[in-house]
């Protein structure tokens, strides 16, 4: 029965090891109680595991991301940063003060410099 099984599954997941791990992920779901899509008749969890995968019962890829979630120990959270308190006025001057002015260039100007830069000295080392 198992081998008619696994041959059914290796069309549904092509990968024979990725059925293994799908599989074994299933089988334990099923031995920790979660409801089986398939009557059981007799067989062990592993084989309802790939009876469920060959019938297309349960879909491989849904057991892939359930796989890979279960194996994950750390799940990275977006947090907002927080906000940084104000600055006392005495630090950080009027309000009026705090525009910050940039000096500009003209493309001209930055091309001048540009190639007023010389190139190094080329060595044969």
């Amino acid at each position: 029965m198992a081998r008619v099984t696994v041959e059914d599954c290796v069309e549904k997941v092509p990968n024979r090891f990725d059925l293994v791990l799908v599989a074994a992920h299933r089988a334990r779901l099923i031995a920790n109680g979660q409801e089986i899509t398939v009557p059981r008749d007799k067989d062990k969890n592993p084989v309802v595991a790939l009876r469920e995968i060959g019938d297309a019962t349960i879909s491989p890829g849904d057991l892939t991301e359930d796989l890979i979630h279960a194996m994950q120990h750390y799940v990275e959270v977006d947090e907002p940063e927080a906000a940084l308190p104000d600055l006392p006025e005495e630090l950080t001057g009027p309000a009026d003060a705090q525009q910050i002015t940039f000096d500009s260039i003209s493309e001209e100007e930055l091309l001048r410099g540009i190639e007023s830069l010389a190139p190094p000295e080329r060595r044969d080392d």
